[in-house]
């Protein structure tokens, strides 16, 4: 034993030495890395702080309020409403009033007082949308969302198996519904809570074999799965607009194959643009073909750059009396989806900027009542829903900040495959640690807080419903001589009244969705 233990001991110290030697002879050989020629051994390091430079930044040097696209504060109430913890802060606000772009909700001096025989009484987070879509246009099956908050597009593939999944049983639970992505409706959205369809530019799940758009196939699964509410066109996203995807043949197993109906061993493209139309008439008359053929409801999804198209579709609305239920504005700070930098950065407006400027076009047209606007981009905090209802949306979509509820770290690797939270990713060793059961339940949680935290600020305000906030309720800051100005001298206008009765009304729409049985 003691041999064996003096062996051991100088095996250890005589591998050590020639490991370090054989390292530095390795990085002097070399040329491909100019600090570790020059520094040999110890040029590693500088590679490790490197890649670690991230965490270390995320979670020792910056402070609560500077980082992006989340700051800590804003993850940290994610987690701690998802968690059912302490969401709330103390000794005041760490925000600068002053900076531009801060946004002040008015509130009324006597704010609006919750009855005893009120729904809200029940359920403090029940806030169905005040709009039905589909109803303009006489869908055989309008739908009135249960929740103003739901889950944007986020694919099978790009997110793992137990991601979707844990998203879907808490859209169950809560009532919400649950955006696709353009990666189709997989086995995982198949939990029962009310889906929207997202059909994109390689038709994805709705293809034949050429690529080509299959209206049987479309009608095959709207038919058999009676959960499935809405159709989302998407001509574009905030991260990368005008701008088609790639997903690798390694990355594409059996059952994506199957679910988007391509083929195996080949690079799946999604094209920038639509092979089904290339005109505002065109694109009109593929929704109106997909409505009449399924039933149901059909919008288009888009990031916002240029306005004439805006403009064209507007008039051409108006003209034909056709045209989208609704209208998901996404904006260019988006990002779920794996990006160019230039494209991510510096393409398409920010989603202030781009949702007023095409809501004004449709309010002059006299169709801002008309169609269901929803809004998308980091709108997944109370106070920055509150900021887009009064702009005129009727229901807000969230992806990154349901990925926090469910485990996201913000380790911004969505495109590499190794997410270590397991979320965006198809290892199924990384996505092992995910238990549906329990994350479920934590964006269960996260939904049901942003809603009821909603509809608080709502009723601080004097208002029974949200979509009853103006364009005067909300302030925003104009970084000059700490001046602040309405939103609606901001960006220009007043948005369009939405009619609007009681929270119990619209409780018990006919069409109401996912949450309907839960106060009957």
């Amino acid at each position: 034993m003691i041999l064996i233990s003096i062996f051991s001991s100088f095996s250890w110290w005589f591998i050590i030495p020639i490991a370090i030697l054989v390292l530095a002879l390795r990085d002097i050989l070399q040329n491909r890395h100019t600090i570790q020629h020059n520094f040999p051994v110890v040029g590693h390091i500088r590679y490790m702080l490197e890649k670690i430079g991230p965490e270390l930044r995320q979670y020792i040097v910056a402070n609560n309020r500077e980082e992006l696209p989340f700051n800590r504060g804003e993850r940290a109430w994610v987690y701690a409403s998802s968690k059912k913890e302490n969401n709330l802060q103390g000794f005041g606000s760490d925000q600068d009033f002053n900076a531009a772009g801060y946004i002040f909700i008015k509130h009324a001096m006597l704010g609006h007082k919750v009855l005893a025989n009120h729904p809200n009484q029940k359920d403090p987070s029940a806030v169905p949308c005040s709009k039905t879509i589909g109803e303009y246009h006489k869908r055989k099956r309008p739908y009135k969302p249960y929740s103003v908050v739901n889950i944007s597009g986020m694919s099978y593939g790009s997110l793992s198996a137990k991601a979707i999944e844990s998203l879907n049983k808490g859209a169950l639970k809560f009532g919400c519904y649950h955006n696709t992505g353009e990666g189709s409706l997989s086995p995982y959205h198949k939990y029962g809570a009310d889906v929207v369809v997202n059909i994109g530019t390689a038709y994805f799940g709705v293809r034949d074999d050429d690529g080509n758009f299959s209206m049987e196939k479309l009608f095959k699964m709207t038919s058999e799965n009676q959960f499935i509410r809405a159709l989302e066109l998407k001509l574009s996203q905030g991260a990368k607009p005008g701008k088609g995807g790639m997903l690798p043949a390694a990355k594409i197993t059996k059952e994506i194959s199957e679910i988007r109906h391509i083929p195996m061993g080949k690079d799946a493209l999604s094209p920038a643009f639509h092979s089904e139309f290339s005109t505002i008439p065109e694109m009109v008359n593929f929704i109106e073909s997909m409505a009449s053929k399924t039933g149901l409801p059909v919008g288009i999804k888009s990031a916002v750059g240029k306005l004439e198209m805006w403009e064209e579709l507007a008039q051409y609305m108006v003209k034909t009396g056709k045209g989208p239920d609704f209208i998901t504005i996404d904006g260019g700070e988006g990002g779920t989806g794996a990006a160019p930098h230039a494209f991510a950065d510096h393409v398409s407006l920010p989603f202030n900027y781009g949702f007023t400027r095409v809501y004004k076009i449709f309010q002059k047209y006299e169709l801002a009542d008309k169609i269901v606007f929803i809004g998308s981009g980091k709108l997944g905090f109370p106070e920055k829903a509150m900021m887009a209802f009064a702009m005129g949306c009727d229901v807000i979509n969230v992806a990154r900040e349901a990925m926090m509820s469910i485990g996201c770290i913000q380790a911004q690797v969505c495109h590499t495959n190794r997410c270590p939270a397991g979320v965006a990713t198809s290892s199924p060793w990384l996505q092992s640690g995910i238990d549906p059961a329990l994350k479920s339940e934590r964006f269960y949680n996260y939904v049901k807080t942003l809603n009821k935290e909603i509809l608080e600020i709502t009723h601080a305000c004097g208002y029974e419903h949200p979509s009853q906030m103006t364009m005067q309720d909300v302030d925003m800051v104009m970084g000059d001589n700490n001046k602040t100005q309405s939103l609606a001298t901001t960006f220009g206008y007043n948005k369009t009244k939405v009619p609007f009765e009681s929270v119990e009304k619209l409780l018990q729409s006919p069409y109401l969705g996912g949450g309907k049985a839960k106060l009957n």
